[in-house]
């Protein structure tokens, strides 16, 4: 068994009982451990490939073994399981119709701008993986190339610490400037929205709007709530609109 982590997958493998040779395989043991496990594959034998959470291939190591084997007709037997990508876009609460997978932004900020560039015009929801060390600095960067948009961020998808945040961009940065980010971290990004498909009530004013959800009976946290997200913005930003409406009014 090819575990990304021998010891985490070891005590799996000592819950249920299961008695079997275990040798790591992780993105630092790529291309040699890649060649060793391959030959046993050759030799008719098994190997399984597991990670420590989420799906072997998918961000995690096992599509270079993959790849190899089939170059080589061996069979590939693929067992699914918890994969973050699949379980953030569908708790994001976005559109799942169509979406990309753009796994991890590239680590320099230049680069990552640069690939942030490249899919200011993408109209499908995206999804990213991020590590905590970083998931500021591409928060903010995906606010400097895209503006404010709606996202989900999702902390320790399919393990026990699940958390998700729902909202947009500014909020987030404003919520991990508060909290130090912890754990490992999917982002799912809505995309561009063409001008000729904005929704009607995009095009009348902030104040036009929450004047609207108030006559509705809203109360002014849920016409807060409501505003910012169809506008795509920071929900202090339309509380303080919602101030000088209310100051305008008792004049």
């Amino acid at each position: 068994m090819a575990a990304e982590d021998t010891r985490v997958t070891h005590n799996l493998l000592a819950h249920y009982g299961i008695e079997t040779r275990t040798t790591s395989y992780h993105q630092h043991s790529l291309g040699r451990k890649a060649l060793q496990l391959l030959e046993i594959l050759k030799d008719g034998r098994s190997v399984a490939v597991v990670s420590d959470a989420g799906t072997p291939g998918i961000s995690d190591p096992g599509h270079e073994l993959i790849a190899m084997a089939i170059e080589n007709d061996i069979p590939v037997v693929v067992i699914p399981g918890a994969n973050a990508m699949v379980t953030a876009v569908v708790a994001s609460g976005l559109p799942t119709r169509r979406f990309t997978f753009e796994g991890f932004p590239p680590r320099q900020a230049r680069e990552r701008r640069s690939i942030f560039a490249e899919l200011k015009t993408e109209r499908r929801t995206m999804v990213f993986y991020e590590s905590p060390h970083r998931l500021l600095k591409t928060l903010k960067d995906m606010h400097t190339v895209w503006g404010d948009r709606r996202i989900a961020v999702v902390r320790e998808a399919t393990k026990k610490f699940e958390e998700i945040l729902r909202g947009t961009i500014t909020e987030a940065i404003e919520r991990f400037e508060e909290v130090t980010p912890r754990g490992e971290f999917t982002l799912v990004v809505s995309g561009a929205v063409a001008e000729e498909e904005k929704p009607a009530e995009e095009s009348a004013s902030v104040e036009d709007a929450l004047r609207d959800c108030l006559s509705e009976g809203m109360s002014e946290r849920d016409a807060v709530r409501e505003v910012s997200t169809a506008f795509t913005m920071s929900r202090r930003e339309v509380y303080r609109r919602m101030l000088e409406l209310k100051d305008g009014s008792n004049d």
